[in-house]
């Protein structure tokens, strides 16, 4: 996907246009909130965005707290599935979709920082135009300190898009 003749994706391509500006990575965060609005309750701002890897912040704030005081697991949860959803979709071919189909994850410490998520999604250049597979998205939610605080492992299924009904080839002489 990153060739010099390949077509960046839509989201890959909005972001590298707003990054290098003022607010503009978080200009793009709302956006891909406004898409996706249940990222709101987290209020995330990419740090950096890549075919293959991605990586986006959260402040702890009251909002995302549990009773204890630290970074809610659920809001964890959330941060690290944002992380690994915008990655895979500036990762995946023009030819193909995904969705995501589980997540296992381990919470390794207590998140009582800010917290950054960094996504890691394998090469799919390899990935042909009529194939689905399961591709598991690693993600580190790691604290102020260094600590990675939760792993998630993502399942996304990836397979190809539907085509429209304008590309499809015409239909023959009815008998």
């Amino acid at each position: 996907m990153s060739g010099p003749t390949s077509q960046q994706p839509p989201v890959l391509s909005l972001y590298r246009r707003l990054a290098g500006r003022p607010f503009g990575r978080r200009l793009f965060s709302l956006a891909v909130a406004w898409k996706a609005p249940y990222f709101r309750s987290i209020r995330a701002v990419f740090v950096d965005l890549a075919p293959g890897r991605g990586e986006v912040a959260a402040r702890k704030r009251w909002g995302v707290q549990n009773h204890i005081g630290t970074f809610h697991a659920i809001a964890c949860c959330n941060l690290a599935e944002l992380a690994a959803g915008t990655t895979i979709e500036v990762t995946v071919p023009a030819t193909h979709r995904w969705i995501p189909k589980g997540m296992t994850v381990a919470y390794l410490a207590k998140a009582e920082t800010d917290l950054r998520a960094v996504a890691v999604v394998g090469d799919l250049s390899g990935l042909a135009a009529d194939e689905s597979r399961e591709v598991v998205v690693g993600v580190d939610v790691i604290d102020t300190r260094g600590t990675t605080v939760v792993h998630a492992d993502i399942a996304m299924w990836v397979s190809p898009r539907r085509r429209k009904v304008a590309d499809a080839p015409a239909a023959g002489p009815r008998a």
